[in-house]
């Protein structure tokens, strides 16, 4: 069973570095689930996702107090405004518009409403 765990740790570490690049793909949800998947699986790379100095940081601000920093939270934005833009230049349908612009305000209602650093 460890071997499942650290190969979903390894997955969700992958999305979520691609998540740095990719709009709408969590990041640091992704690098959460990772800690949690080695803190089950290894202690080496659960202990070195926990001390990067990119990535560290936010997961501690997350677990400690349910925070997310004001860059985190600038950078999320211009994602999701860069996704809706993507769909609007598509000409996707406007059902799915609909659905994408109140999925993306519920989100960013999330992340504005968590505590900053």
């Amino acid at each position: 069973m460890r071997f499942v765990w650290l190969g979903c740790g390894l997955f969700s570490l992958s999305l979520g570095v691609l998540g740095a690049f990719v709009p709408l793909l969590p990041t640091v949800p992704l690098l959460l689930l990772a800690a949690f998947f080695f803190a089950k699986s290894s202690d080496r790379l659960h202990d070195w996702l926990i001390s990067h100095p990119k990535f560290g940081p936010a997961i501690s601000d997350w677990r400690e107090r349910g925070a997310i920093s004001r860059r985190a939270k600038w950078a999320a934005s211009l994602s999701i405004l860069a996704s809706l833009g993507i769909t609007l230049t598509l000409g996707v349908p406007l059902t799915i518009i609909a659905i994408q612009l109140t999925t993306l305000a519920a989100v960013s209602l999330f992340i504005w409403s968590r505590p900053e650093i």
